[in-house]
C-alpha cells in the first residue's frame, strides 16, 4: 500500500517504437529533438542508457517510467525533488516540467515513455492517475535482478523489427507497472489534495477511445465534439469522463500535445515563432504565446533564447 510524503519547494503504439539511447560520457547534456519524445508526443518510448542530464526543465505528453539500474539520479519537479539510487523505480506524469539536474557518472538508467491511452488500458488503483496528473511521483525500491534484464531486453525486442517481439515488450512493461501498484510503493509530491471525484473515477473504454483520436488528430483543428463524436459519447458526458478520468479538461490535453511538439521545435529549429504556432496545430500567434506561457512560465521567443544561450 503506498504512503504519502510532501516533497520540499524548489524551483500509438501502432507498430512503431521509437527509442532515446546515449553513450556514457562526461557531462552528456540531453539535447531534445524533432525526433525525441518532445515532438513526437503520442509515441511509446523505450530507453536504455547513461542519462544525460537537462540544462532546463522539458515536458511532454507521456507518463515516463524511469529504473535506475546502476549509480543515481536526481529530478526537480514541480513541487518536489526527487533522488533515486541503483534498483530504485519511479512513475511521474510528464505533463507537468521537469528536469534532471544530476546524473552520476557510472548512472544506468532503462524505462519507458508510455501516451495516456496505454497507460488508460492498465489495471491501476483508481486514485492514480488523478496523483499523477496533479504533480505527483509515485517510487517503489521493489526491485530485483528481473528487472535488470527485462528492461533492456524490452528495449530491444521493441526495436527488433519483430512485431510479435514489439507487442510482447510493451505487453509485459505495463504489467510490470501495474505489479508495481501491488507493492509496497511511495507518493511523493507537493502536498496537495486530488479532488474527490477525480480521484474516485476509473479511465474507461471511452477515455481510450478519445485518447486514440486525439493521438491521431492532435495537429489538426478538432474541438471537444469532434473527440466525442470518434468515440460514441455526448459531448457533454465526454468532457465530463475525461476530466474525472485525468484530472484535466480534453482540450487542455490536445494543448499539451501541441506545446511539447512545439517546445522541440523552438530548441532545434529556426522556423519563426508564427511558423512553429501553425505547425503545432495552433490558429494564431496570440492563443499560442497565452498556452505556451501558461506552461513554461515565459513566452516562446524567451524559451527559445534561453535554450541557445544555456547551450553555448
Amino acid at each position: 500500500m503506498g504512503h504519502i510524503i510532501a516533497g520540499r519547494k524548489s524551483v500509438s503504439y501502432k507498430g512503431n517504437v521509437d527509442l532515446a539511447e546515449s553513450k556514457i560520457v562526461e557531462r552528456a547534456i540531453y539535447q531534445p529533438g524533432s525526433c525525441s519524445i518532445e515532438g513526437m508526443p503520442t509515441r511509446l518510448h523505450f530507453f536504455h542508457a547513461h542519462p544525460a542530464i537537462m540544462l532546463r526543465a522539458h515536458w511532454h505528453a507521456q507518463i515516463e517510467v524511469n529504473y535506475v539500474m546502476r549509480g543515481s539520479v536526481h529530478y526537480r519537479m514541480v513541487g518536489h525533488d526527487l533522488r533515486l539510487g541503483a534498483g530504485q523505480m519511479c512513475l511521474f506524469w510528464g505533463g507537468q516540467p521537469h528536469r534532471m539536474d544530476e546524473s552520476s557518472d557510472d548512472s544506468i538508467y532503462a524505462g519507458a515513455h508510455l501516451p495516456l491511452v496505454y497507460f488508460f488500458r492498465m489495471r491501476l488503483p483508481p486514485a492514480i492517475s488523478a496523483m499523477l496528473m496533479g504533480g505527483a511521483t509515485m517510487l517503489t525500491s521493489e526491485t530485483d535482478c528481473a528487472d535488470d534484464r527485462n528492461f533492456p531486453r524490452w528495449r530491444s525486442w521493441a526495436s527488433s523489427g519483430d512485431e510479435v517481439k514489439a507487442q510482447h515488450a510493451v505487453e509485459e512493461l505495463l504489467l510490470r507497472v501495474e505489479r508495481m501498484f501491488m507493492e509496497p510503493y511511495t507518493i511523493i509530491s507537493s502536498g496537495k489534495e486530488c479532488k474527490a471525484e477525480s480521484a474516485s473515477a476509473s479511465p474507461s473504454l471511452g477515455v481510450v477511445r478519445m485518447c486514440d483520436f486525439i493521438a491521431a488528430n492532435f495537429l489538426e483543428e478538432i474541438d471537444a465534439v469532434d473527440i466525442a463524436a470518434a468515440a460514441g459519447l455526448h459531448p457533454k458526458y465526454a468532457m465530463n469522463l475525461f476530466r474525472k478520468s485525468t484530472g484535466m479538461t480534453l482540450i487542455k490535453y490536445v494543448t499539451l500535445l501541441r506545446l511539447s511538439r512545439a517546445q522541440a521545435m523552438l530548441m532545434n529549429g529556426n522556423d519563426s515563432i508564427l511558423q512553429v504556432a501553425m505547425d503545432s496545430g495552433f490558429g494564431s500567434v496570440s492563443a499560442f504565446n497565452k498556452a505556451f506561457r501558461q506552461i513554461a512560465g515565459m513566452p516562446p521567443s524567451d524559451f527559445r533564447r534561453g535554450v541557445r544561450a544555456a547551450a553555448r
